[in-house]
Order: C-alpha cells, then sequence, then structure tokens
C-alpha cells in the first residue's frame, strides 16, 4: 500500500510541474488516503502483534 502512495505521489508531482493541475490534485489527494490508510494497518497490525 505504500507503494502505492509513493506511486502516486511521483505522478502528482511529475503532472504538476508539467501543469496538470487537475491530475496532480487528484493524484495528490489519492496518495495522502493511501498513505493515512497504510499508517492505520500499520499500528493495528503493531498492536496486534505485541498482544
Amino acid at each position: 500500500m505504500l507503494h502505492y502512495a509513493i506511486v502516486f505521489l511521483v505522478i502528482a508531482l511529475i503532472a504538476g510541474v508539467l501543469g496538470f493541475s487537475g491530475i496532480a490534485g487528484t493524484a495528490s489527494s489519492i496518495a495522502w488516503i493511501l498513505f493515512v490508510v497504510f499508517l492505520i494497518l500499520a499500528v493495528i497490525s503493531f498492536f496486534r502483534k505485541k498482544v
């Protein structure tokens, strides 16, 4: 999941440099959502293994 977040972040950066602000904004939002989901799942996984 973290891999997909990084891929969408790179897409957003490239689209922003090329001037495609709509695509860059959408890709940035997707990357942010995937990163947050990754963090939540990582924390849950950490606590499940600890207990």
